[in-house]
């Protein structure tokens, strides 16, 4: 049996994250429909549709995006930004590396005198065409960036823009018969037509063949038949128009003309006002007599149209027309994009969701969430007992809807009926039982509910949708903490703190079962009834947990109190309604600020809580009394949570970071940095190998556990250390210099290259059989010698460095002067890579070197000394003993 040290976590890496993926501005679709662009701030982030990886980011101005087109070829992006500046990019290749930023391969400063606000590529991808709000519509060569036509004539902004070119490729263009348009729509209410196939539309002041007037407001949607017959137009009149391109020929003085005026075929009121218009292809040819339209507006919802009778056919989406007096964030549709190889239909709302429906069947096949603004709270479910635990992961942001996000593919589901902001959010025990709290002052109990399976996934796995099974009310002001029982898969009771400061105990045995609520989707909503009401704190309740045997509750507060009570519940029988109690145990007190967050150890008689004194403090449920306190927090601790079986803490705080703890030293072992605000929001899965966090910046992170993964890696760094280690050894003792300097570079060991040097150069002075060559050699050895003069570019670099280090010291500097003199004799300064960077070695060399230049010139001006004195010393011996000769004669 392991030892319980041996299962204790240090080391989590980051797995995947969910961060804004669209912010403001336009999006876009490749036209397979399987990437996807959005806006994020000033750049255009690329995604895969499918798993929702980011693929790419590209690199803005600094300034926000006004609009952006995909050309049908998807080959290349365009995207004019509020400075004017058009920047064209080519699209990179799949095997790009995830998360890459793309560089623009034109960039055309000034393109337009006013904003761009919206812009399109015709279907042979050769032509970019943009309309600006001064009026004035600009024709590029998408390939080599220059102007090909400018129409000017419109009477405010550009509002919309739609090629009518009937053609699958460029080739027929060389004949002047061919159709090739361009349709306009303005502020002034009014449809223009240009060709751009005449040789006069490319002067500055090209007329347009035809103007329609037909809307009494501002045209927001253009599209033409795929044969080029029919021109639907939609606006903020609420209505729609439908035009013959090939209309009637004009006449003149009884001759007919070959110009062709367009006329209005057909006006459909919509009843609310259109954001996006355009035709359907389902396989159904116009000849037919059977044409099919979409349209989107304020009403947050698609219609697909008959053309002919009028009439809507398909609904896709909740009107929101009047939710939205009531809700805090808009939700009507700003653009609606159609992708036909797919078929399938996505709009983009005001609250930067982006949905998308399949055409035939009418279901929602994915959701995008462009923005979660901050993240307040998370937890992690299960779709069903069966399948594998923690599919789905729900998170509370500034808003009244949960989000719920497929873990796997990173699809959303929202799930709407609290009708303020979600404040906190719980789970069973199972993971399948959800509980919300909102500041419209009530809790509300969602179950899943298979439907069908997705169209998309080629699993076939079946999707799920939480639904509102029941609804407590009864507090006097906002829910901000939430507790389910633990003990019970199917639930037992539910707990709830307030801002009013008292707990209610909600009884959840009336809830319907799984089983019974899977098999029905317009089940009522029922209404829960409470136990117990307890005024239990002072200030704010912000947290409540219930233990894992159901016996103990534990709410935390602004008052630096932590209180825990006795749970006494009994169910209802046939005879007798259910009842609860609860009763105060004791109250832990130490905290020297409010007490965001309490939880219950699963293993033992302990609990742990979270402060805004910057702590997390364990309590014992004996005596109340404060067993540990972990300090390491620069901020408030906002969330707490035990893992590997109570023996470790996780801890998140409003300093950004995830701090993991070891109960039994108190120390921290890791802190997981991804976040840049304060993280609100903490989830561990089932089997404690995730963490999740979300924080105010609105990025989630999914921390794997990866503790094993780095035992091993550095076990393996290990054992091929030591085989290297010997491997030194024996080429030392062979003789083999050039693999032994070669092996001791690749393992970076200064230490052993330095000693390497020193015994070379000991057993060349010392030996008697130097040979000639090696003693006229630079560093001892005439092998070594060699190895250096042919020295690979970056091993050189490597050994320059470790020189430039060994003569920093006095004690190893003759060992680096000698090394570096070889260097200077035997190579030239172009043997180093420009990348080494080799100014900055010589600025680290050279001051050292002086000093030690310096050193040793005074030591031979000292010896110079010593001479000099030994030398009078001798002469005056001499002297004296000639004297003494001369007295003794004497």
């Amino acid at each position: 049996m392991s030892s319980p040290q041996a299962r204790l976590k240090t080391a989590f890496k980051k797995a995947r994250v969910i961060a804004p993926l669209h912010t403001n501005g336009p999006v876009a679709f490749t036209r397979d429909g399987t990437r996807l662009f959005t806006c994020v701030g000033e750049q255009v982030l690329l995604t895969d549709v499918y798993s929702g990886v980011e693929i790419c980011r590209f690199k803005g101005d600094s300034t926000s995006i006004t609009s952006l087109a995909v050309s049908p070829s998807s080959t290349h992006l365009a995207v004019f930004y509020t400075s004017s500046t058009l920047r064209i990019y080519e699209l990179p290749s799949p095997n790009l590396e995830p998360r890459s930023v793309v560089h623009p391969s034109r960039v055309i400063s000034k393109s337009h005198e006013a904003p761009v606000h919206v812009c399109l590529i015709d279907p042979s991808s050769t032509l970019l065409a943009s309309g600006s709000a001064d009026g004035v519509v600009k024709v590029w060569d998408l390939q080599r960036g220059y102007v090909t036509h400018m129409f000017k004539g419109h009477g405010g902004v550009v509002s919309a823009l739609a090629f009518n070119y009937p053609r699958e490729t460029a080739a027929a263009r060389s004949n002047p018969s061919d159709v090739f348009q361009l349709i306009t729509a303005s502020a002034d209410n009014r449809l223009r037509i240009f060709d751009l196939t005449a040789t006069a539309s490319r002067a500055a002041g090209a007329k347009a063949e035809a103007i329609l007037d037909g809307h009494v407001s501002v045209p927001r949607g253009l599209d033409v038949s795929p044969d080029g017959r029919w021109l639907i137009s939609g606006g903020r009149d609420s209505v729609v128009l439908i035009w013959d391109l090939l209309g009637t020929p004009s006449s003149s003085e009884g001759k007919v003309s070959a110009t062709i005026t367009p006329t209005l075929f057909k006006t459909i009121p919509v009843l609310e006002r259109v954001e996006a218009v355009g035709f359907l292809a389902l396989g159904e040819t116009i000849s037919s007599g059977r044409v099919k339209f979409y349209t989107g507006g304020e009403k947050g919802v698609i219609r697909i149209w008959d053309a002919w009778e009028g009439k809507v056919l398909a609904t896709h989406g909740v009107d929101v027309s009047q939710q939205l007096k009531v809700l805090e964030e808009p939700r009507e549709i700003i653009d609606v994009l159609y992708t036909a190889s797919t078929s399938s239909i996505s709009s983009l709302h005001a609250d930067q969701n982006i949905l998308t429906y399949s055409v035939s069947t009418g279901l929602l096949i994915r959701q995008h969430i462009g923005f979660n603004d901050e993240i307040i709270d998370a937890r992690l479910l299960s779709s069903s007992t069966t399948s594998p635990r923690d599919t789905h992961l729900a998170l509370a942001t500034n808003s009244s809807l949960i989000k719920v996000y497929d873990t796997r593919t990173l699809d959303a589901r929202l799930l709407s009926a609290h009708s303020d902001m979600v404040l906190c959010l719980d789970v069973g025990s199972d993971g399948t039982l959800l509980a919300s709290g909102s500041k419209d002052k009530s809790a509300r109990i969602w179950l899943p509910i298979p439907h069908h399976s997705a169209p998309s996934d080629t699993e076939n796995i079946e999707e799920v949708e939480w639904r509102c099974a029941a609804i407590a009310e009864g507090h006097a002001e906002s829910i901000g903490a939430i507790a389910l029982s633990q003990k019970d898969t199917s639930g037992r009771f539910m707990f709830t703190g307030s801002q009013d400061r008292t707990v209610k105990m909600w009884d959840l045995a009336v809830l319907p079962s799984k089983t019974t609520i899977s098999g029905s989707t317009g089940a009522e909503v029922l209404r829960l009834k409470s136990l117990v009401t307890l005024k239990a704190h002072e200030k704010d309740i912000n947290s409540l947990d219930v233990a894992p045997n159901d016996r103990l509750l534990a709410t935390a507060s602004q008052d630096k109190t932590i209180n825990v009570y006795e749970i006494d519940y009994v169910p209802s029988t046939s005879t007798k309604p259910a009842r609860g109690e609860l009763r105060l145990l004791g109250t832990c007190k130490g905290h020297k600020r409010g007490v965001w967050d309490v939880k219950f150890s699963k293993t033992e008689r302990y609990l742990a809580s979270g402060s805004g004194d910057k702590t997390v403090r364990l309590w014992s449920l004996d005596n109340f009394s404060c067993l540990k306190t972990f300090e390491g927090h620069t901020n408030t601790v906002l969330r707490v949570d035990f893992i590997s079986h109570g023996m470790q803490l996780v801890s998140a705080a409003s300093d950004g970071l995830v701090k993991l703890w070891n109960i039994r030293d108190e120390e921290c072992v890791a802190s997981l940095d991804n976040h840049e605000d304060k993280i609100w929001a903490l989830a561990i899965s089932a089997d404690e190998t995730t963490i999740v966090s979300g924080a105010a910046d609105s990025v989630v992170t999914f921390w794997t556990d990866c503790t094993e993964e780095l035992q091993i890696e550095k076990e393996n760094a290990r054992a091929e250390l030591v085989l290297k280690e010997q491997d030194f050894q024996n080429f030392v003792a062979l003789r083999d210099y050039r693999s032994a300097i070669l092996l001791a570079l690749s393992m970076d060991q200064p230490g052993r290259l330095l000693n390497l040097f020193r015994t070379l150069r000991a057993n060349a002075s010392s030996s008697d059989s130097t040979t000639l060559s090696d003693a006229t050699s630079i560093t001892g050895s005439a092998s070594v010698d060699e190895i250096i003069r042919t020295l690979a570019a970056l091993d050189l670099a490597r050994l320059l460095t470790h020189v430039r280090d060994w003569n920093t010291t006095a004690r190893t500097s003759d060992i680096a002067q000698t090394v570096l003199h070889a260097i200077l004799k035997l190579r030239t300064p172009v043997d180093i890579p420009p990348k080494v960077g080799l100014k900055e070695l010589v600025d680290g060399l050279l001051p050292y070197t002086e000093r030690h230049l310096a050193r040793a010139d005074q030591l031979v001006q000292d010896s110079y000394v010593v001479d000099y004195v030994l030398g009078e010393m001798d002469m005056g011996l001499i002297a004296d003993a000639s004297l003494m000769d001369v007295d003794v004669s004497a």
